[in-house]
């Protein structure tokens, strides 16, 4: 099974224990951090998506022009334009980046958000919308003669664009959603599902039930699985540990200060996968030795939350044991941004490839 490694990209620097800083679209931290990434060993770097952000697809095209092979996973929420015109936009930005645009579909998340924004749809609704919004979206990528469709949301007269992806049969599709509609819409849509830091059984249950929906339409071997984490190294163990209590102390401090703000409102409102975190959070602050789940508590588990703890090599030997599981995919972003992606590129992701390299040939020499 190939590796993946995924970063992340804002339009500014900041986290849950760090302050923003700069402006709200800040040129030379975008550049920094996008080309940090790429040559650090990253694949993709994940732009998300926020009502009080900057446009995550605009700021991909930037990324393009400043990079040469960073993937663009572009956080994308159907329900806000046309299928038809965002399927454009992507193959546009396939067609700029040579090939380089994927789409991370972003259905539930923050109710609240998604009201600042103007869609109040009850989930099960967003999700059937975000099904025929998958599905006329790759009949405009992949149509050679004009089509129309009808259906509950989109109606679409003679369609033809002509504009198509450079990446066939479409551009990559990345499923967010931990919801049983969630999974049902992966299941048919979905070339990676992407899940938020579980413990092992957890993740080991979720594929399986993913897999297992995957399969009826024939699709259980091609999906694959992105778990997305925040590392915490130090070079002992104890040192790690240390600045994973720092990162807590100064997240405590943003935490109060934020506190009754508008866009900390409804944070994770009907959000299964952040339920899901606060649950775990609930019942130990440390599951399977290292996977952390402090922020998630103090956050509300509003995004990805949780974090491998330890050293370099202790941190990629728990990232062993979610690939054993079949994730093949790993989105890593750091509390101090820029410093953590670097650390990352020099001393986690070699260790990782290295582990499974190993493995593999350990497997091949036993026949």
């Amino acid at each position: 099974m190939s590796l993946e490694f995924i970063g992340l990209i804002g339009p500014q620097e900041g986290s849950e224990s760090q302050a923003p800083r700069g402006p709200g679209v800040d040129l030379e931290f975008i550049k920094a951090f996008a080309q940090a990434q790429e040559y650090g060993g990253f694949d993709k770097a994940l732009l998300a998506v926020n009502t009080s952000a900057a446009d995550s697809l605009i700021i991909a095209s930037h990324v393009a022009a400043y990079t040469e092979k960073l993937g663009l996973l572009v956080a994308h929420r159907p329900g806000f334009q046309a299928p038809t015109f965002a399927a454009r936009q992507f193959a546009t930005l396939d067609q700029l980046s040579r090939g380089r645009a994927s789409i991370n579909v972003i259905t539930g998340g923050d109710s609240g958000d998604l009201q600042r924004d103007g869609d109040f749809l009850d989930k099960d609704a967003r999700y059937a919308r975000t099904e025929e919004y998958l599905d006329v979206a790759k009949q405009v990528w992949s149509a050679t003669q004009p089509f129309s469709h009808e259906g509950a949301h989109y109606k679409v007269e003679d369609n033809l664009t002509l504009v198509k992806p450079l990446q066939k049969p479409h551009i990559p599709i990345y499923f967010s959603g931990a919801s049983d509609a969630a999974v049902e819409v992966a299941a048919k849509h979905a070339d990676v599902y992407m899940m938020w830091g579980e413990p092992l059984e957890q993740v080991r249950e979720r594929i399986t039930k993913v897999r297992r929906a995957a399969a009826k339409y024939g699709r259980d071997k091609h999906i694959r699985f992105s778990l997305s984490l925040r590392p915490i190294l130090g070079a002992t163990e104890e040192e790690a540990w240390a600045r994973a209590e720092r990162i807590l102390a100064d997240a405590k401090v943003l935490h109060e200060q934020r506190a009754g703000k508008r866009r900390e409102l409804n944070v994770g409102k009907n959000n299964v996968g952040s339920s899901r975190l606060v649950e775990l959070a609930s019942q130990k602050v440390v599951h399977d030795k290292r996977l952390w789940t402090a922020i998630a508590a103090l956050t509300g588990a509003a995004g990805n939350s949780t974090s491998l703890v330890g050293t370099p090599d202790q941190v990629a030997e728990a990232a062993l044991e979610y690939y054993n599981l079949g994730v093949t995919t790993f989105l890593f972003r750091g509390f101090d941004q820029l410093r953590d992606a670097v650390e990352y590129g020099q001393e986690l992701l070699p260790r990782i490839k290295s582990l499974v390299a190993q493995q593999a040939q350990g497997k091949r020499a036993n026949g």
